[in-house]
């Protein structure tokens, strides 16, 4: 094994592990370095498209911007278990990519002692293969009813005898309690793989903190290498929930000159108001991390619903997105449950702009049949003559295909992406197609990508799509808004600049030093 492994622990979940390790993972491929990411066990309802041996598999969302901050290829090894939850007691289980159904009906400790096997084979490939693994752990490594089945922290950590960060988010406060008590209940021999804590989300003068980190360095053996600053525009997609402590506007309306208006980068025309939309946030909301693209647009105020009055509070919505979704027929019957279907219908017979993906596009069709007990069965918001039928096997796969000219039959928003190549991937059990019915009655779907992958309504203002990525797209963005976002390797670029200036000097060489 060649590879230096550094891992980065948290004393919580939400600590900012994945955020570090991403920045780490860039930080030292600008150095030369052949670097890796690593997640034993993810459990996130965010996963990617990455090649496989046998085809195409999935990855936690986390892991695959992180193996593009390294400057590598995404490889399932980098996240050799995904855990996709469906309700709050079970959750689909992923190894190596595919869908296990003889894992996902296991308990979890049975499970994890047979997967260990295949995580650590999976960790020694990407030591072998690599200068650098940057290796992220999982909630707190601390967790101590759960220590006799561990396979994502500590276990982890000895078997590569990692050099070990633990990072706290300071602006929950107690950090230095959760520091001192994470180390305090490690056994010595796991301790000693502790090289540093970092704290994070910081606000103010750090000056303030002394004597803090010498106290804590007294008790434990361990300095405190890195007070990072909160930032919150680090651009950066969040891993799990939803980025809704306030609305986002991608230009500040203070900035605006006088009238309101203003140009967004790249478009020919003045924006003279700003485009509100609202994305429904159900319970298994899945990839949100595809949206926040929308953060950073000129004239854009993205924000996430969970309830009608929501909705009106954003005076006017512009318009409604229903995003993916990991149990479409349990969301379903959430959204009405809370009253949403009857705004999200009366938003579209007002003319109002909807858009569906994945499971967003199941629920505004029809009907939602299922026959092996994949999700459940449902009737839809009936916006689209569709019905998606549960097939066993999931599609999971790279797309890249053109929009159909949508002119004739789309509503202005929707008509800027004819002729548009657009690039994204499929991660789906549900088939939809013409409703055969209504369709003989003449209410027909009008296809807009090939192999039923999207359509569109009569009116042309509700459009329901299988392809995730939509925004992450350049030349949608550019057709739809008349703007550009920052490139991923400008994000990572400065996620490595930053930790560069806020940890101490020669830390992070050290760290990585054989």
């Amino acid at each position: 094994m060649t590879a230096k492994c550094i891992m980065v622990l948290g004393t919580t979940s939400g600590a900012g592990k994945s955020w570090l390790t991403t920045a780490l993972c860039r930080y030292y491929a600008r150095q030369g370095l052949k670097v890796a990411p690593f997640k034993a066990q993810n459990m996130s309802n965010n996963a990617r498209v990455v090649a496989t041996d046998g085809g195409q598999g999935e990855i936690g969302s986390a892991q695959y911007f992180q193996s593009l901050a390294a400057m590598a290829v995404p490889d399932v090894r980098m996240n050799p278990l995904l855990l996709k939850p469906e309700r709050d007691t079970h959750s689909q289980v992923v190894l190596m990519g595919e869908v296990s159904p003889e894992l996902t009906a296991m308990s979890w400790r049975g499970r994890s002692l047979k997967v260990w096997p295949q995580i650590a084979a999976a960790l020694d490939e990407l030591r072998a293969d690599n200068d650098v693994v940057v290796i992220e752990g999982a909630g707190s490594p601390a967790e101590i009813n759960l220590a006799s089945s561990d396979i994502v922290n500590m276990r982890v950590a000895l078997h590569c005898h990692a050099a070990c960060l633990l990072v706290t988010d300071i602006d929950r406060g107690g950090a230095f309690a959760h520091l001192y008590g994470t180390w305090a209940l490690l056994p010595d021999h796991e301790r000693a793989l502790i090289k540093g804590f970092v704290l994070n989300k910081f606000r103010g003068d750090a000056s303030l903190l002394a004597p803090a980190p010498q106290m804590l360095q007294e008790l434990t053996g361990i300095p405190t290498v890195a007070t990072l600053p909160m930032w919150w525009q680090h651009g950066l997609p969040e891993e799990d929930g939803v980025f809704d402590m306030t609305p986002t506007l991608g230009t500040d309306v203070s900035l605006l000159p006088p009238g309101g208006a203003f140009v967004a980068r790249g478009g020919p025309a003045p924006i003279t108001q700003i485009l509100r939309i609202a994305v429904i946030a159900y319970p298994r909301i899945s990839n949100l991390d595809e949206f926040q693209p929308l953060k950073n647009i000129p004239g854009v105020r993205l924000q996430w619903v969970r309830s009608p009055s929501e909705l009106g509070g954003l005076a006017a919505t512009d318009w409604i997105i229903l995003p993916g979704s990991k149990h479409t027929t349990g969301d379903l019957a959430w959204l009405r449950s809370q009253g949403l279907d009857a705004a999200i219908a009366r938003h579209a017979g007002q003319g109002g702009t909807v858009l569906g993906v994945c499971g967003g596009l199941q629920m505004l069709g029809e009907a939602l049949i299922d026959t092996h007990g994949i999700d459940g069965n449902a009737p839809g918001l009936g916006l689209l003559p569709l019905v998606t039928v549960f097939a066993q096997d999931k599609t999971v796969r790279h797309t890249s295909v053109t929009f159909a000219p949508l002119n004739a039959h789309a509503s202005r928003a929707w008509a800027a992406l004819g002729g548009v190549c657009v690039s994204g991937y499929e991660i789906h059990h549900g088939q939809t197609a013409q409703h055969p019915a209504m369709a003989a009655a003449g209410d027909v779907a009008h296809p807009v990508l090939p192999g039923g992958l999207g359509w569109c309504n009569g009116a042309g203002n509700v459009l329901g799509l299988y392809l995730h990525g939509l925004f992450e797209d350049p030349a949608v963005l550019q057709a739809l808004f008349g703007a550009s976002v920052p490139t991923l390797d400008t994000v990572f670029d400065g996620l490595a600049d930053y930790i560069e200036r806020h940890f101490e000097a020669g830390v992070l060489a050290s760290l990585a030093a054989p």
